[in-house]
Order: C-alpha cells, then sequence, then structure tokens
C-alpha cells in the first residue's frame, strides 16, 4: 500500500515483523521505560503486538512473523502501540497479564506488575533456608497473588494465604487463585501486616511490601507512577513498613521458620538501621537484588534485646 498525505505512519506496513519492527523504533524514538517484564523495546513491541492479534506470547512461532495481518488487525495493532506511547503505562496494563515463575497472573492498575526476584527463590524451593517443605505459606502484601500462588505450585502439600492492605489489589489476588484453580488451598486476606492473621503461624513468610524511599519514588520513570502508591512508597527512608514487620514478623513464624522479604535500593538504609541483625543478602543468577532472609531463631533474639 502506498501512503497518502492523509495515511498513518503504519500504513505502508503488513506483516507481524513489520509491526514488531515499527514498534520498538517508536517506543525507543519516545523514550519509553521499560521494567516491567521486558527491558527492551523489541520484546515489548513482541508482547504488545501478538496480544492484539490473540496469539500467545510464550512458545510464539517464527513463521507468524512473516504473516500478512487484515486491515482490522493492522488497525487494532497499531492502536494498542499508540496507547504504550501515548499513556506511559506498563504492557502489562494494557494485556491484561503478566508472567511470574513461569505462570500467567492477571494484572491491572489495582496491583504491581510481577517482577520481584523472587520468583528464583521461589524455583528453588527456598533452598537451601527451608530444613523441610513447609506446611503453611504466608505471601504478605500479595498484590497480585503471584508469590503466594507460585509457592502453591513449589510445595503442592502447603496451605497458602495471601494478604494485603488492599480490598482491590485482593480483587485481583482473588481472581488468580481461581484462575489457577487453587480454591482449597490458598486463601485470600484482608490484613494490615498482621492485623487480621492472629493467631496464625507461618513456616515461610514471603514478601515484597512497599519499600520505596521518598527521592526514589519521585525520580521514578512514569510507568511506576502508573502502579499504586501504595505498594510501592514506604517513607523517607523506604522502611516505615519493613520496621513494622521485623518487629512483629517473630510472632508469626514458627520455631523453624523463615521471613524473606525484599527492600531493593533500601537494603543499605535497611542495615544501617538494623546492624544487629544477621540479614543474609540474597546473590541472584538471574539478577535482582536487596531480598533478605532471616530465620525465626534471629527475630527472636532481636526481639529480646
Amino acid at each position: 500500500m502506498q501512503p497518502t498525505q492523509d495515511s498513518p505512519e503504519w500504513a505502508p506496513l503488513t506483516t507481524v515483523r513489520d509491526f514488531i519492527r515499527w514498534g520498538a523504533s517508536r517506543f525507543s524514538a519516545e523514550g519509553l521505560y521499560f521494567g516491567h517484564g521486558t527491558d527492551n523495546a523489541w520484546d515489548e513491541a513482541v508482547q504488545l503486538v501478538l496480544h492484539a492479534l490473540h496469539l500467545p506470547v510464550q512458545n510464539s512461532r517464527q513463521e507468524w512473523l512473516d504473516a500478512t495481518l487484515t486491515e482490522p488487525e493492522r488497525e487494532a495493532v497499531a492502536a494498542l502501540l499508540q496507547r504504550r506511547i501515548d499513556q506511559r503505562v506498563p504492557a502489562a496494563y494494557l494485556t491484561g497479564e503478566a508472567w511470574f515463575c513461569g505462570l500467567r497472573f492477571h494484572v491491572d492498575e489495582r496491583v504491581l506488575v510481577p517482577r520481584s526476584p523472587i520468583a528464583e527463590l521461589v524455583e528453588a524451593g527456598f533452598e537451601p533456608w527451608l530444613e523441610q517443605e513447609p506446611e503453611r505459606v504466608l505471601d504478605l502484601c500479595t498484590g497480585s497473588g503471584c508469590i503466594g500462588i507460585a509457592c502453591a505450585y513449589a510445595f503442592p502439600e502447603a496451605h497458602i494465604h495471601l494478604s494485603d492492605i488492599s480490598p482491590e489489589a485482593l480483587g485481583v489476588a482473588q481472581r488468580n487463585i481461581h484462575e489457577h484453580h487453587l480454591q482449597e488451598r490458598v486463601t485470600a486476606i484482608e490484613s494490615d501486616l498482621f492485623s487480621g492473621l492472629s493467631g496464625h503461624r507461618y513456616d515461610l513468610i514471603v514478601s515484597n511490601p512497599p519499600y520505596v524511599d521518598a527521592n526514589d519514588l519521585a525520580s521514578m520513570p512514569a510507568e511506576y507512577h502508573a502502579e499504586p502508591g501504595l505498594a510501592l512508597e514506604s517513607g523517607d527512608d523506604g522502611l516505615d513498613f519493613t520496621r513494622r514487620l521485623l518487629a512483629e514478623a517473630g510472632e508469626y513464624l514458627t520455631d523453624h521458620g523463615v521471613l524473606v522479604v525484599e527492600v531493593g535500593n533500601s537494603q543499605a538504609a535497611l542495615e544501617q538501621a538494623f546492624p544487629q541483625l544477621p540479614f543474609t543478602w540474597i546473590e541472584f543468577e538471574h539478577g535482582g537484588h536487596g531480598v533478605f532472609v532471616l530465620t525465626a531463631e534471629a527475630l527472636a533474639a532481636f526481639s529480646e534485646v
């Protein structure tokens, strides 16, 4: 098709490959940020183009790249790519899905886009920190429920609680529980930290809580500001929530329980604030930082100080 004065920029494009290339070029030119499931313009364009065409991103086939699109398909693809540019929101909010531990999850603006390096720990069964497979697991500040639900797959005999202060986030988590058919073992609970979990003890507590400090929050790209602030910001030094968590978590762990928490860039501030705690900081093979492990024994000693 030859473009005319009134034709859209994408008018000459015909194939899947054309639109992926064009989308990647536009994303780079517009200075979009990538960090919510992809880390580059090409992969982001692949994700959005295939979603608009109702083709699976996972296990996508090379022969699709040269398939010729119909006019309605071309319009749908171009519109979705343009939304990514105009709205500056993570691609996962446009597609309504994200992947974590190889599992698909529904996501929308009520929850963070799953991206925690804790996925690597889940896939390794939290070895070597767990002495045996846990019977009860808590995913604290669960958001979409991705960490807790992934734990349900990793530990098929365990019972899992997904807790969050946000009823809106729990609506997303509940949907994901049902989509993974885990209602018998996974329960969503509204709770401000441990306030709604009285009487429960867990062999494993995992948390990706709010930990972004004020300076980092102010300098974040627009894509992060599309996410719920409640799930990101945690005071001037990023530790408002983590301080409370450390003070109370020991009461909710079994004697041999383990606490795993992500604090990201607030790692240095945490070490300075709690020099008496023997944090073990995880070194990840596939990237990520700022995740610590503490045992119930270490937390008990801390509470006695």
